[in-house]
């Protein structure tokens, strides 16, 4: 018998794989045991293939598709297996920007600050000609502002949708112009610089994060919520980042971070914080 070879189990502890595991990647041709005993099916697996193993489980870890582990252990070149971990990052970022915001619509609607039942329903891609009353407006501003973070959080966004993201940002921040008041202002200026600085438009993010930090400030505290002007000075910082300037962006995110400690709601901070710590520093 070779004593190099280790039995599914004892692999399956060295490696941080279960069995199950270990018999699902040979079915898949991902992990091939070195030997299978043609009567019995028991599997067998080298040392030297412990550390093909322990990486597929860090990756696995990582929740990174089997498809690309598989890609990734087949590539030679690590500038390219970076690559793609950074595609799987972008996944987990988009992921990670859908359940902050959904933490603080839900803490919001739970706190009753905003309200679970809307009055008026309206299809934010329907093209109007005639005048909408405010409820309508109001609508259109909530649907088009959710609608666009749903493209924020799609990884694999095409060129259209990438188009139309943009576009809706606009809208959002344009029907609120018409009845909401100016913290909605901001808070739709806060959209667009977060649109342009995922998509790596430093000069543009910049503009409408510095417009909404504006806004913002001109409010004074009474005009806002707590969370609000910490939130600008975030997008000022991932617009600044954006736009490579990593001094300025640090200072601004210094800046939000102190402004922080100012919001009341544990949820409203986690949210910030959370969006904080998606940047770099």
């Amino acid at each position: 018998m070779d004593d190099d070879l280790l039995s599914i189990g004892r692999f399956a502890r060295l490696a941080g794989l279960s069995v199950g595991a270990l018999r699902h990647y040979d079915e898949l041709d991902l992990l091939r045991p070195a030997d299978t005993d043609r009567f019995t099916g028991y599997r067998r697996y080298r040392r030297a293939q412990l550390e093909t193993a322990r990486t597929i489980a860090r990756l696995r870890d990582l929740e990174l598709p089997l498809d690309d582990i598989r890609e990734v252990l087949a590539m030679g070149d690590p500038a390219e297996q970076r690559r793609r971990l950074a595609t799987h990052r972008a996944r987990i970022a988009s992921r990670s920007d859908r359940l902050t915001r959904l933490l603080h619509v839900v803490g919001r609607m739970s706190d009753g600050k905003d309200p679970i039942m809307t009055s008026t329903t309206t299809d934010p891609s329907a093209a109007t000609t005639v005048e909408l009353d405010a409820a309508a407006q109001r609508q259109l501003g909530v649907d088009l502002y959710n609608s666009t973070w749903g493209l924020l959080e799609k990884p694999d966004r095409t060129p259209a949708e990438t188009d139309e993201m943009i576009h809706r940002a606009h809208a959002s921040r344009w029907h609120w112009a018409r009845v909401g008041e100016a913290v909605n202002l901001a808070r739709g200026e806060w959209l667009c610089s977060r649109v342009y600085a995922t998509l790596g438009r430093g000069e543009p993010a910049l503009w409408h994060a510095r417009r909404c930090v504006e806004i913002n400030e001109g409010l004074g505290a009474d005009g806002r919520e707590s969370w609000d002007l910490p939130a600008a000075y975030e997008a000022m910082a991932r617009a600044s980042f954006a736009a490579g300037d990593s001094a300025s962006g640090g200072l601004w995110k210094t800046k939000a971070l102190t402004a922080m400690e100012a919001i009341s709601s544990v949820d409203d901070r986690q949210a910030i914080e959370q969006d904080l710590a998606t940047l770099p520093g």
